[in-house]
């Protein structure tokens, strides 16, 4: 039997960010500041439905913080949708990393045939203005990038989502537009990483699915929906430990798996925060003055519409043995 981990006691948590809707921020440290990268919503008029057309973003700003609880700096467009010359629609989460005095912003959209491609844009400031690459990362598919800068000095790229997100359309390692889920029965569909060559704007060698077992050595199946992927890969190292951190989708749930390789596979090892106000749970973790810090976000700025969200903070906190502890909801 496991330990279970203290609950923390609930703090004041409003938007960070309240004269814009936004959602799935990332999270990271440059120049001695926080600086967040979320998506930017808006309100498009297309109904809700699971493939996420409502969510027709154009836009990303960047916003930064010298303290948590200190304001919020917004510094604009950093890229804009029709500055990118491959992408049709739909800007969703990005993220960003930074290598040898150039900054690198990490972004799904739509090609010009409908195909979700993850993008790579280029910047000489945390906050940009970023530049986009001609085409997307020769490769690359489906949604939510997530950048893991490594202590041993390489850099992977995780991303995957499926529905909307169309993981489940590459299974075979080519997009098949009839691809569906697999059975409840069979493994469920995991994220993908590859490790980034030296120009940060491509994969240096193949592409793996990451493998999520459970505490007996076995893949987690697709009808586990308290458990199994959906999207929102965030990998973090605690203490030399990766942790993979990721949202269980139509459960709602933010749970993770660790591992001693970044590549997986990842033992599942527990649930930190119970679903939110809103569809989605899409979140990042990240070290900051001394303290680790969830972000994520929530519908309450907009009443509970799921399409127009606003990113908030909380502290995290890990057990004795390395687990997260969960984290409370006010």
């Amino acid at each position: 039997m496991l330990p279970k981990a203290a609950h923390l006691p609930a703090m004041p948590t409003p938007p960070l960010i309240s004269h814009l809707f936004t959602a799935d921020p990332s999270a990271h440290v440059f120049n001695g500041r926080i600086y967040i990268y979320p998506s930017h919503d808006r309100d498009s008029g297309i109904p809700d439905n699971d493939l996420g057309d409502q969510y027709d973003m154009v836009d990303y700003h960047v916003f930064s913080m010298d303290r948590v609880g200190g304001p919020v700096t917004d510094h604009g467009v950093a890229l804009d949708l029709k500055d990118v010359p491959w992408a049709g629609k739909q800007l969703w989460a990005p993220d960003a990393a930074f290598k040898d005095g150039r900054y690198y912003l990490y972004f799904p959209a739509r090609d010009k045939e409908g195909v979700f491609r993850i993008g790579v844009a280029v910047g000489d400031k945390p906050e940009g203005p970023f530049k986009a690459e001609p085409t997307p990362i020769t490769g690359s598919y489906s949604i939510d990038p997530c950048c893991l800068s490594d202590t041993n000095g390489r850099a992977y790229l995780a991303w995957g989502g499926i529905w909307g997100g169309q993981l489940q359309k590459w299974r075979t390692g080519k997009y098949d537009p009839a691809g569906v889920e697999p059975a409840d029965h069979e493994p469920a569909i995991g994220p993908r990483i590859a490790e980034l060559s030296a120009d940060m704007k491509s994969f240096k060698g193949g592409i793996t699915e990451i493998q999520i077992l459970d505490e007996q050595g076995q893949p987690l199946r697709a009808g586990d929906h308290d458990r199994r992927y959906f999207e929102g890969p965030w990998i973090h190292q605690y203490k030399g430990t990766y942790y993979l951190s990721y949202s269980t989708g139509n459960t709602h749930y933010l749970v993770y798996a660790t591992s001693q390789n970044p590549l997986g596979p990842y033992t599942y090892r527990g649930r930190f925060l119970e679903p939110v106000l809103g569809w989605t749970t899409h979140h990042s973790i990240v070290e900051f003055q001394g303290k680790w810090w969830l972000f994520h976000h929530d519908s309450s700025l907009s009443g509970g519409k799921s399409h127009l969200r606003c990113v908030k903070v909380r502290e995290l906190t890990y057990s004795a043995d390395g687990r997260i502890n969960p984290v409370a909801l006010d």
